[in-house]
Parts: structure tokens; C-alpha cells; sequence
């Protein structure tokens, strides 16, 4: 996948189209991610031990990777994504500025 957990991210399509965020989850066997305040559904929970009173509870869903881009850290927008082999070892780069997107 070209986004890892961690990663700023702009959701290029959807409802939540330009929204911005940081991944918090990846799902590489569902092509899907879970992107801070993006996708927001209210999920209905009984009371159990960690949530006694139960109720309703808004929380992130996972969105199709496709649907997201990587924001490039030089120039702050939505990038594609490009590797290379730097220093013996594969990593990610922003194509819009050759910026390494991996630390």
C-alpha cells in the first residue's frame, strides 16, 4: 500500500472529499484505512465493563485506500507516491518534490 500508519493523509474522493488527517489504522489485506475524523459513523454499544452506560458513540470507519493521497512534507499537498532505493533500503517518495515520505 502507498500509505502506512502514521502518515498525513487528503481524502481525494467521498463524502469527506478534501479532508485532511493522520492514518491511524492500516488494513492491507481490505485495501483500507482508518483516517483520523474522516468517515465518522455512530455505532450503538450496549453497557459493558468499559462503558457502562452504553449509548451511542461516534467513531472513525475505515475508508478504500484508493480514496486517499499522501501529503507531501515540502509542499503540503496531496502527492503520488514513488520508491527508490536510497542507502540499501526501499523507500517511499513524494513525486510532486523527491521528498523521502518514510523517517
Amino acid at each position: 500500500m502507498h500509505v502506512k500508519k502514521g502518515d498525513k493523509v487528503k481524502v481525494i474522493s467521498g463524502k469527506d472529499k478534501g479532508k485532511e488527517g493522520t492514518v491511524l489504522e492500516a488494513y492491507p489485506k481490505n485495501e483500507r484505512v482508518l483516517v483520523e475524523s474522516v468517515n465518522m459513523v455512530k455505532k450503538h454499544a450496549k453497557p459493558s465493563q468499559d462503558n457502562p452506560q452504553g449509548g451511542i458513540l461516534n467513531m472513525e470507519a475505515p475508508i478504500h485506500v484508493s480514496n486517499v493521497m499522501p501529503i507531501d512534507p515540502k509542499t503540503g499537498e496531496a502527492t503520488r507516491v514513488g520508491y527508490e532505493i536510497r542507502d540499501g533500503k526501499k523507500v517511499r517518495i513524494a513525486k510532486k518534490s523527491g521528498e523521502a515520505l518514510d523517517k
